[in-house]
């Protein structure tokens, strides 16, 4: 990794016929190892495990009563309740069951009755940022509200609060991160009352109404109104914080394709994405979503598989000249930060996609 970008070392291929028959010899070798097929143990095991220990924590929560040891709880369940999202996120994938009702299903009681996160706001968000990442105008996560992560978004805005903000955001952006916990909840409350399709919208809203109208009762008739803020407070933002953490390694300060660029699948995925190095711990703590590369590439494959699948992936990617981009978590948040720092700062051409800079070094060349 050479600053904030990949390294290209030779002339990439064309996109088209060849890079899809590309990525069909890898997709060969991937199922030939049997990588794609499901891990039902692995899945029931924690599909029992999660709520078992959410409800254990809930009753520790009811028994421990009405102090100020509460804050520990809540930095327990923000944990637990970022860790049942990672879930909901494989079941949202396909990754758990072969039966796409099975998955959805799973997904809105996780998502929705267990989390309060709209599994139909977020199955419609991310599939399109899957299907074109970093991509301008297509890709949702890269047209944040507050946080600007290209030129285009941060050149758009005009209110002084904003653009104060952004001018900072590369200080601020982990902070920010504490909100993210009452952003995912509100997104999740307008999505099931906006206009356009849901399926299952009043599943959605009635297991949203229980989760959330639910969990404030029981809050606040365990504690006192002012312990019950704080706790909600703290509780909320680290699992914002926990959520952020998680998915911003991944494609922040990786490079931003134009609207008109058209790449083949394989170097969509793979030049865009950014793995993060690290023991079996880390894989647990951030949901498997360390293997970006991988999951981009086989979103359905199951998480216990991808570290399996990422050596064989980097010496494939390595083999056809595509960029494979693996860091160190700290490296990668550092790699975030000024890259961000940068669009905020008002740089015009913060990253231009590399395949775009060697192409006119080659005609200049």
């Amino acid at each position: 990794m050479d600053g904030i970008r990949p390294t290209i070392r030779t002339r990439p291929r064309e996109s088209g016929t060849r890079g899809s028959s590309t990525f069909t010899e890898l997709a060969q070798q991937i199922r030939a190892r049997g990588l794609l097929r499901r891990r039902y143990g692995y899945y029931w095991s924690k599909l029992v495990g999660a709520p078992l220990v959410l409800a254990i924590c809930l009753g520790a929560f009811v028994w421990i009563g009405d102090t100020w040891w509460q804050l520990f709880t809540a930095a327990v369940l923000a944990i637990v309740f970022t860790q049942i999202a990672f879930l909901g996120h494989d079941a949202a994938h396909r990754q758990i069951f072969v039966s796409g009702r099975w998955n959805d299903w799973i997904s809105l009681v996780l998502g929705d009755l267990l989390v309060g996160m709209s599994y139909g706001w977020w199955q419609h968000k991310h599939t399109r940022h899957h299907a074109n990442p970093n991509k301008l105008g297509s890709d949702p996560d890269i047209e944040l509200p507050v946080i600007a992560v290209t030129a285009e978004t941060a050149a758009r805005q005009h209110n002084p609060a904003i653009t104060w903000l952004r001018a900072h955001q590369g200080l601020l952006f982990f902070p920010i991160l504490f909100f993210e916990g009452i952003s995912l909840h509100a997104s999740s409350v307008r999505r099931v009352f906006a206009r356009g399709r849901l399926e299952r919208r009043w599943v959605e809203i009635t297991f949203l109404a229980l989760r959330m109208g639910g969990y404030l009762v029981l809050v606040f008739i365990v504690l006192s109104p002012g312990i019950a803020f704080v706790f909600l407070a703290v509780q909320l933002g680290l699992f914002g914080f926990y959520m952020g953490v998680s998915f911003a390694p991944n494609h922040k300060g990786m490079p931003v394709v134009p609207r008109e660029m058209k790449l083949d699948f394989l170097r969509r995925q793979v030049m865009m994405s950014r793995n993060i190095r690290g023991a079996r711990f880390l894989d647990i703590a951030m949901g498997g979503l360390n293997y970006q590369i991988e999951h981009h590439l086989f979103p359905s494959m199951p998480r216990p598989h991808l570290r399996r699948a990422a050596p064989i992936i980097a010496d494939y990617c390595h083999a056809h000249d595509v960029p494979y981009t693996e860091t160190g978590l700290f490296a990668s948040y550092a790699i975030v930060i000024r890259y961000i720092n940068r669009v905020g700062l008002g740089e015009r051409d913060v990253f231009t996609c590399p395949l775009i800079e060697q192409r006119a070094h080659l005609t200049t060349n």
